[in-house]
């Protein structure tokens, strides 16, 4: 974040928008800065992939289901387009924290090498998947679930558009795991970067309708199949990534589209 910090400091924020007597190293003018940042970057990355899935990869059948709700895109970009400027500005004291140097980001690769980096990845992964879960988990309580995740379950039959279309303290809660991972544990900041971008990217990506998953990693990837039925089933498959917490959770459910029976299957019968 400090790299793209610098570089929007040099040609927008400095010369057009901030008093002169605010230097760039001041921590409100930082905050609100990575604040925009975030929030239009965040918006215009949500926006153009899950364009693309709509129209590449989502079976466009699903809206003949009788759960998708009318207009619902135009609902769910509208609503993303509200929240994302809160849920940025939720975030963005992680990211200050980050830029202020308070993280154990590192710059070169050279610095720890290559196996380390491929062992970043791993434990990143397995990491944030533990904790995704338990909170996701947790959001569906009935003492918070009203107030915080039932908004993002409004979408029954799920789209592209479905992934961003939440709460904004939901939003920030299921993101503090990946930006708490570098308070923790050593993470290059360009590798740290990727893995958020990967991660919006998954977010969208189990939300897209397409439940083709090769055989040997249908026990073991939470993707759309899976996530289409806890949309479907509510209390069925939480995790991010992998199944395994769902298995130790007892939470997990065979997804429908495995055996023939996904809302996609629904329809063709009739």
């Amino acid at each position: 974040m400090d790299e793209f910090l610098s570089v929007c400091d040099y040609y927008i924020f400095t010369p057009y928008i901030y008093p002169v007597d605010w230097s760039e190293d001041y921590a409100p003018r930082q905050c609100i800065s990575i604040c925009l940042i975030l929030w239009f970057s965040g918006f215009l990355l949500y926006f153009f992939t899950a364009t693309f899935s709509y129209f590449f990869v989502f079976d466009h059948q699903l809206k003949k289901h009788p759960l998708y709700i009318k207009k619902q895109i135009s609902l769910e970009i509208k609503y993303t387009s509200w929240t994302s400027p809160l849920a940025s500005a939720l975030m963005a004291p992680l990211f200050l924290a980050e830029c202020r140097g308070y993280t154990k980001l590192y710059n070169s690769i050279d610095e720890r090498g290559w196996p380390f980096v491929i062992f970043s990845i791993i434990s990143f992964m397995m990491f944030t998947d533990c904790l995704i879960y338990w909170i996701h988990r947790g959001l569906h309580h009935r003492s918070v679930y009203k107030a915080i995740h039932k908004a993002h379950h409004s979408w029954k039959i799920v789209t592209p558009f479905s992934s961003h279309a939440m709460n904004p303290v939901d939003a920030w809660l299921q993101s503090v795991p990946y930006h708490i991972y570098p308070f923790i544990f050593p993470l290059n900041k360009y590798l740290h970067i990727a893995l958020l971008m990967l991660v919006n990217f998954w977010a969208i990506s189990v939300h897209d309708g397409n439940f083709k998953v090769p055989d040997i990693l249908k026990p073991i990837i939470n993707g759309s199949a899976h996530h289409t039925d806890h949309h479907m089933f509510f209390n069925y498959n939480y995790g991010q990534y992998f199944t395994f917490w769902d298995r130790v959770g007892g939470s997990f459910r065979v997804p429908s589209a495995f055996e023939g029976k996904s809302p996609l299957d629904e329809l063709k019968k009739k």
